[in-house]
């Protein structure tokens, strides 16, 4: 039985849910649609993780040699929901595997699922409606960038969820997620523990950048770490 653990936060695309990047593509396309050449390498290690206004400006900032990267970034970010929308309508969006044994497992043993993303509250939903995934069912809760007034690598989306179940104790919570800011978020929250996971956006090597406790090339593999 787990005497640790709590509640774990997921994030969402590349952790749980995969969409094949189809987000960090279209990211990609509507920055070059503003006459760059970034690659979708470049998307993942400076926005994977983002809200994606933020992740757009970031990525203009540290890419390309934009000299007024807020008005591209608006454009951009203007262009990015539409063209989102219309890829969503027909994507075919799947769990990883095992996710949702690992959700079981978790439930029976008391201990709280949150999902949270850098995405708005309209994507996130559109992906859970797809894949099939109900609040009370599968999860406990969603947090979005609707959510919060900070974005990753801020605290604020897992101190809500502490909120929500009443969780006063961080050390009693992991974080998991496929890119460093997940991490950073985790540490900043001083989640008891940050686990990485291989599935999606990012590296090895970029995620050890944000030195997680552990890093799982499956999220099932959770399962070993928090009954240990």
């Amino acid at each position: 039985m787990n005497e640790r653990i709590d509640l774990v936060v997921f994030d969402m695309a590349g952790t749980t849910v995969n969409e094949d990047n189809i987000v960090y593509k279209t990211v990609q396309q509507v920055i070059n649609d503003e006459g760059f050449t970034i690659s979708l390498q470049d998307v993942l290690e400076h926005g994977a993780g983002k809200e994606k206004y933020q992740a757009i400006m970031d990525i203009l900032t540290k890419v390309t040699p934009c000299e007024n990267p807020e008005s591209v970034a608006k454009k951009a970010f203007s262009n990015f929901k539409p063209i989102l929308k219309k890829l969503y309508q027909n994507l075919e969006v799947v769990a990883f595997d095992r996710v949702e044994e690992l959700f079981d497992v978790l439930k029976n043993n008391n201990i709280k699922v949150v999902l949270n993303t850098g995405y708005d509250s309209k994507v996130a939903n559109q992906l859970l409606k797809k894949i099939g995934w109900k609040k009370g069912v599968n999860y406990d809760a969603l947090l979005t960038a609707d959510d919060v007034i900070k974005g990753r690598p801020d605290k604020e989306m897992i101190c809500k969820a502490m909120q929500m179940f009443k969780i006063t104790d961080a050390s009693r919570v992991l974080k998991v997620g496929d890119s460093a800011i997940d991490i950073e978020e985790g540490k900043n929250a001083n989640c008891g523990i940050t686990v990485g996971v291989l599935t999606g956006a990012q590296s090895k090597e970029q995620i050890a950048k944000a030195s997680p406790d552990f890093i799982i090339k499956e999220l099932i593999g959770l399962i070993k770490i928090i009954f240990y």
